[in-house]
């Protein structure tokens, strides 16, 4: 069964990731919804959010997949960021204004970054 593109599992997903201050995994994703769709359906609207470039991915230090919503792509599509993740509190968070850097050698070219750097979020200190 193929989902139609404005499904209310689809509108309420989009919203709950949209809301959120922080990236959420797939499960918290499910809990949050209670019972409104399957597990598999939220992959699906998942991977359609992706796809249309209304969230991203990242993976945490211990391989967690959590999606958050695109808040600075109005202008150039990218998710090139670096993503914090709290050891405590196991909150991930986007951080948009804070510009990656690093030097590849040469005949080296990046598609896609994915960079988490891990401590205490500022509710954890």
């Amino acid at each position: 069964m193929k989902l139609s593109r404005n499904t209310n599992a689809k509108k309420e997903i989009q919203q709950l990731i949209s809301s959120s201050k922080t990236a959420l995994s797939h499960s918290e994703i499910q809990k949050s919804l209670d019972g409104l769709c399957d597990r598999v359906t939220i992959y699906r609207v998942l991977e359609r959010l992706l796809e249309d470039g209304n969230i991203h991915r990242t993976v945490t230090t211990d391989g967690v997949v959590k999606y958050a919503a695109c808040h600075s792509c109005e202008i150039k599509h990218s998710h090139n960021h670096i993503h914090f993740s709290c050891l405590k509190c196991n909150s991930v968070t986007c951080l948009d204004n804070v510009e990656p850097s690093f030097k590849l050698p040469d005949n080296y070219q990046v598609i896609e970054m994915n960079f988490t750097l891990s401590g205490l979020c500022p509710k954890c200190i």
